[in-house]
C-alpha cells in the first residue's frame, strides 16, 4: 500500500489462499470468537480492515486489490458495491443467482453468505479485499460468529454449482474485475498488475 501511495508500483490485484486464520477487523470484538485458536491450530490476526471477525483458509479465493482510486471512483460505498458486483457477475456466469442484503456488505445466496468483504483505503489507495468461498469445507467458520452476524450460515460455490477448478475461478474473477474496475490486467493471476 505504501509503495503504491508513493507511486513506486502500479495497481495490483493479488489472488491467494490463506492457511487457516481468523482475522479481526477494526470493529471486531473477541465475543464473536468461540474457540481457542491455538488449540484449533488456527492463527489469530488483527488487521486494519473494516468489519468484524472472519475466517480465511483453504477453499477460498481471497482477492486483495491494491488500487489508486481515480477521482471519479473515490467513494468507498461504491467501491464495496463494485467488489460485490464482481462476485455477483461471476456467479451469474456460473448459473447461480446471488444478491446483496440491505445494510450488510458481502454476497449472499438467500440467507447464506458466500463472500465476505472487508477493506481499507488510505489516500484513496485500497488494501484488504474479499474472500469467496468456493469449496464445501467451511469448518473454520464454526469457531466464530462470522462478521458478527448471529445465525449467519456460510456456503461455498461447490455446494451450489458442483466442483469448480480454482484456475478457472481465478480466470473468471479477473475477467469480471477487469470489466467492472475498467482495468487492463496483465501478469500471473496470483499477482496481477493493472493499468
Amino acid at each position: 500500500m505504501g509503495r503504491r501511495k508513493r507511486g513506486e508500483i502500479d495497481d495490483h490485484l493479488l489472488l491467494l489462499e490463506h492457511p487457516p486464520v481468523f482475522t479481526l477487523g477494526r470493529a471486531a470484538t473477541l465475543e464473536n470468537l468461540h474457540i481457542d485458536p491455538a488449540t484449533a491450530g488456527i492463527e489469530l490476526f488483527r488487521s486494519g480492515r473494516g468489519g468484524q471477525i472472519t475466517y480465511h483458509g483453504p477453499g477460498q479465493l481471497v482477492a486483495y486489490p491494491v488500487l489508486q482510486l481515480e477521482e471519479s471512483r473515490r467513494d468507498l460505498h461504491r467501491y464495496l458495491r463494485d467488489l460485490e458486483q464482481v462476485v455477483i457477475d461471476l456467479c451469474l456466469e456460473l448459473g447461480l443467482e446471488t444478491q446483496r442484503r440491505q445494510g450488510l456488505t458481502g454476497v449472499w445466496v438467500g440467507p447464506r453468505k458466500l463472500a465476505s468483504i472487508g477493506v481499507r483505503a488510505s489516500s484513496w489507495v485500497t488494501s484488504h479485499g474479499l474472500a469467496l468461498n468456493y469449496t464445501d469445507d467451511l469448518s473454520g467458520f464454526a469457531g466464530i460468529t462470522p462478521c458478527g452476524l448471529q445465525g449467519v450460515e456460510m456456503i461455498g460455490l461447490s455446494q451450489l454449482t458442483g466442483p469448480i477448478e480454482r484456475g478457472d475461478l481465478e480466470k473468471r474473477f479477473c475477467q469480471h474485475f477487469s470489466r467492472i474496475f475498467e482495468r487492463h490486467l496483465r501478469g500471473h493471476p496470483h499477482d496481477v498488475a493493472t493499468r
